[in-house]
């Protein structure tokens, strides 16, 4: 019985803590000077930044200008709502936060973005 009972209250505070966490790790309320959503943290010693696409964005279709260490990382939006990037596009995610940190996780510590000169 108190099996399921604890079952029961991890599967309801398991998605308040993965919300607490990632705010938390941003390092600033969502909706700062950034922009709903936005983000500026370290993770996994990289640099990583996010925002909304200002209007008239370089590339159509854009939403988020998203940045790792400086270098544009693509985000693009899918149709079930997530966003996939250019480094990982096997997997959606639900957030531009959480596909950028995947995209890191998959560059590794040795694999830089190409710069928007390349």
């Amino acid at each position: 019985m108190w099996n399921l009972v604890g079952f029961g209250f991890a599967a309801v505070t398991a998605p308040t803590a993965l919300l607490w966490s990632t705010r938390k790790a941003a390092g600033r309320p969502p909706s700062d000077d950034l922009g709903e959503g936005a983000f500026d943290e370290m993770y996994e010693g990289r640099h990583i930044r996010g925002s909304r696409a200002a209007p008239g964005h370089q590339h159509p279709g854009a939403a988020w200008d998203i940045t790792v260490d400086g270098r544009p990382l693509h985000l693009m939006r899918r149709a079930d709502g997530g966003y996939l990037s250019m480094i990982d596009h096997y997997q959606s995610y639900p957030t531009p936060l959480i596909a950028t940190r995947r995209a890191v996780d998959e560059l590794g510590r040795g694999r830089q973005l190409r710069g928007t000169d390349a």
